[in-house]
């Protein structure tokens, strides 16, 4: 019986096992730009906000406290809000929230693997392995030699093994909601926030000297 001749193997063969590794390198790739854009971002909404995980709260850089407020299901979201009365009065309001309900900050509940945008970018990646895997395996099946089976087999092997964490959590995290905790999508806490605009706007218009007549050298 004959050892493996490399000289043996056909160009498509080489040309194929190498597209399929290649691949495999391409769908790490963008896990790991999806991954590194995820933690940039996550850092410029907290915009100097520390999470307190033994607390279950946000500090802000005021040290005054965003705890709990509502749990988004669909969306996988923790939401938290300062107290109106004491954000109203922060010095750097301004700068923080034009909301009259508190400065809000939100959490993705669920760990890198196993979030909505981690899971869409890992399903991409996942699809990525396996186009790395067609040509291989068409060439496979038009009955090249052995020696270029071979290097079409380990191939494949190795892309799937090398592949194997990119399968893997993909599927969501179980998380504990505190009882009471009120559950509120995305278009309640906007519809809830634009109510609190309004009503802050109707008591801006309800000074007396707002409901002056402005007399006639106003009107000039």
């Amino acid at each position: 019986m004959s050892g493996f001749s490399a000289s043996a193997v056909t160009v498509e063969a080489w040309l194929a096992a190498g597209y399929c590794v290649a691949l495999v390198g391409l769908a790490y790739l963008i896990d790991a730009l999806a991954r590194r854009a995820a933690a940039v971002s996550e850092g410029g909404v907290a915009g100097g906000f520390v999470y307190h995980e033994d607390h279950d709260a946000w500090q802000c850089p005021q040290d005054q406290w965003l705890w709990p407020q509502s749990f988004d299901a669909e969306n996988r979201v923790m939401r938290y809000r300062g107290t109106p009365s004491v954000c109203n009065a922060c010095p750097v309001k301004d700068s923080c929230t034009t909301s009259a309900g508190g400065r809000e900050v939100q959490r993705a509940v669920d760990s890198w693997p196993a979030s909505e945008a981690a899971r869409f970018h890992r399903g991409i990646a996942c699809v990525v392995v396996v186009l790395g895997l067609v040509w291989p395996v068409g060439t496979a099946l038009t009955g090249p030699g052995a020696d270029s089976l071979l290097v079409l087999a380990v191939a494949v092997a190795g892309a799937l093994l090398l592949s194997l964490p990119l399968w893997s959590h993909l599927r969501r995290t179980k998380v504990f909601i505190p009882d009471g905790m009120v559950h509120r999508s995305l278009d309640d806490a906007v519809a809830e926030r634009d109510a609190a605009a309004a009503a802050l706007i109707r008591r801006r218009s309800s000074y007396a000297s707002d409901r002056r007549d402005p007399g006639p050298e106003a009107a000039r």
